[in-house]
């Protein structure tokens, strides 16, 4: 389950993301219509980001320092990275949609190695053809019907662009170690996981 800090932290990358997209102030209801959280969450990610330095209040119109628009620039560089990543294999609805999900937990260097496989995303293989003990970046997470289950993914820190290594494979169970964390995922979760070899 998503902690409130995180969905704070969420809230306020998204308040950021679009005050830098419609390169303007905003009402806080035009904040609140657009971000679908409860209005205490809205009111105390404004608090934060205000306390931050990132932006400012004045008369319930909501705009950017100048600290705020290089981080908003940033978050915005990184969704459109992953937008255009997901293009390749997405519609755009799909493609914003897993850009907007994933642009909240990514690194840096996973946002590097993105950009390095886009050309080769083609070349990937289901982890499932993938062999033992060998190291690899995933390529893809291709799991189209359940918007819910890609999220889930996701937040428990599998994504495009992080290093992957099969450590075991038990009846349609695969032990996966990435970064310091060790998963097991069921075969029908693992076939959606497209690795490319290092």
């Amino acid at each position: 389950m998503t902690s409130e800090s995180s969905i704070l932290k969420i809230v306020k990358e998204d308040i950021l993301r679009d005050l830098v997209e419609r390169k303007s102030r905003l009402h806080v209801n035009s904040i609140k219509a657009k971000i679908n959280v409860s209005s205490f969450l809205i009111s105390k990610a404004l608090k934060e980001l205000e306390k931050e330095g990132l932006v400012k209040t004045r008369k319930d119109l909501i705009s950017l320092t100048v600290d705020g628009k290089e981080k908003s620039k940033n978050i915005l560089r990184k969704h459109l990275i992953l937008e255009n990543y997901f293009k390749k294999t997405f519609d755009e609805v799909t493609a914003h949609r897993r850009a907007h999900i994933l642009e909240h937990y990514v690194s840096e260097e996973v946002i590097r190695n993105i950009k390095k496989m886009h050309t080769l995303k083609e070349n990937a293989i289901p982890s499932t053809n993938f062999s033992l003990k060998k190291e690899g970046l995933i390529a893809d997470i291709n799991i189209t019907k359940n918007h819910n289950l890609f999220e889930r993914i996701v937040s428990m820190g599998i994504f495009p662009g992080n290093r992957i290594e099969i450590l075991a494979i038990i009846p349609d169970i695969f032990v996966v170690k990435i970064g310091n964390k060790k998963f097991a995922l069921a075969r029908e979760i693992s076939e959606e996981i497209k690795i490319l070899e290092i």
